[in-house]
């Protein structure tokens, strides 16, 4: 876990970058119902989380540079013994100031009355504006306030600020602690996609490997990081597949794209493997060309590399590999020009991973994009998708869909993969998946040629 002294290091690196003129104002994620009296699990926000570590909701977080009277202020929900009989233990405003080494705790049902104070004198506001509406609206009344009092005297902020452009940044640099904790996420994952891979069979749903991932996931005290994708055949071109509820067919590809959220730090994982255990020629032929250009671009995350260098290397290889197979035709040169490898790999090649799968910070600055730096982590996620009604290509290709994604660290040296716990090497993939299955049971016959 992030230890205290860490969120102190954050809090005091962000009011430093804010300036003394500033107010930073952070809430807690709202609850959401689901139906009728019923919530959704609640997951505190992610920024909330990075300078708190606190993970209750109804609270706010003021960061006040410079005040003599206190720093960092918390409002919080205080202990309350009949609500705690229904809802769980709360750590109360008295606990806070110890628990959490801040300066002052205030009941948050008091922030009409103390927060305005602390936004007076204040020149600017940092704040996510777009978040939540309705806090949005209290923020402003409580601005109005100050401002209601400006002819006895009060002073009100001139200039609201979006706080990512301060806060995302640091977010995009994993401490040593942040990297254990996602190390741990990945290999979490690893052993989900592990027993999903050695439960698999034709004739199952793609739900019952659902169940056996986030039978995993619990076990190690994690959740999910997003909603699984569990996609068998021509499912797996659809590439946010959400229904997870088609059969396994005996000669079909199985594409499991899921993730852990271990202590709110999460990781992204992406295998594809035969149903039946034993690749097909076609089948194999595209798995290899996914991940040779997955291996290339791994080779890339390296500090002082584009953002988009390991983007080119996985689209270069994919090119030539889909121009050698003959579901390209012309010239590597010409359909990479002409961006033509798009019909059949659509997306990027990764994106930053920590608090959020899609982690926070720019990909480009000043319209370039940026460097890579040591500290930021990235998921790595090459695919190719023929869609099953393109009868432009050979017919063994169609309805095969494939992604391979891991997550990597940038280091300063050689680039590290963490979720590697899982094989994705075919030969590794079939020995797995040939141990797994039971004594005596048939393999089937591929009906892919």
């Amino acid at each position: 876990m992030i230890e205290t002294p860490e969120f102190v290091r954050r809090r005091r690196q962000l009011m430093r970058m804010a300036g003394s003129g500033a107010i930073v104002i952070v809430a807690a994620a709202p609850e959401r119902v689901r139906n009728n009296d019923a919530h959704y699990p609640y997951r505190q926000d992610s920024d909330f989380h990075y300078l708190t570590g606190f993970g209750e909701p109804g609270a706010v977080l003021a960061l006040v540079p410079g005040r003599a009277a206190g720093q960092v202020i918390l409002f919080c929900r205080e202990r309350d013994p009949e609500r705690e009989r229904w809802d769980g233990p709360r750590l109360g405003t008295d606990a806070a100031v110890g628990a959490l080494a801040i300066d002052d705790a205030f009941p948050i049902d008091d922030i009409d009355d103390i927060l305005p104070g602390l936004i007076e004198g204040r020149r600017r506001v940092y704040y996510h504006f777009g978040r939540d509406t309705e806090f949005d609206l209290k923020l402003i009344g409580w601005v109005n306030r100050v401002r209601a009092l400006v002819r006895q005297g009060a002073t009100p902020p001139h200039e609201f600020v979006a706080l990512s452009h301060l806060l995302h940044d640091l977010r995009l640099y994993k401490s040593r602690g942040e990297l254990r904790l996602m190390r741990r996420a990945a290999k979490i994952a690893a052993e989900a996609h592990l027993r999903a891979m050695g439960a698999t069979r034709a004739g199952m749903n793609e739900h019952e490997i659902e169940a056996e991932l986030l039978h995993t996931l619990r076990r190690h005290g994690a959740v999910p990081s997003y909603e699984p994708i569990v996609g068998s055949g021509a499912n797996a071109c659809v590439l946010h597949y959400r229904a997870n509820d088609g059969t396994l067919a005996d000669g079909d590809l199985l594409l499991v794209d899921a993730g852990a959220e271990f202590q709110c730090y999460a990781s992204d994982i992406t295998r594809t493997w035969p149903v039946n255990g034993r690749f097909t020629p076609a089948q194999r032929a595209l798995y290899e060309l996914v991940l040779e250009s997955q291996l290339a671009a791994i080779d890339e995350v390296r500090p002082g590399r584009s953002f988009d260098a390991f983007h080119q290397a996985a689209v270069g290889v994919l090119t030539r590999g889909l121009v050698r197979l003959g579901l390209l035709r012309g010239s590597v040169a010409t359909n990479l020009r002409n961006h033509r490898y798009r019909k059949f790999y659509m997306h990027k090649t990764g994106h930053w991973l920590g608090l959020d799968v899609h982690d926070v910070g720019d990909y480009r600055i000043d319209g370039e994009f940026r460097q890579l730096e040591p500290g930021m982590v990235v998921t790595v996620e090459p695919g190719l998708y023929v869609a099953p009604d393109l009868e432009d290509v050979p017919a063994e290709y169609r309805g095969i869909g494939i992604r391979i994604e891991d997550d990597v660290v940038v280091t300063r040296g050689e680039p590290e993969v963490i979720s590697s716990g899982v094989p994705k090497d075919p030969d590794a993939i079939e020995a797995l998946m040939a141990k797994a299955q039971p004594a005596g049971a048939s393999r089937g016959r591929a009906r892919r040629a």
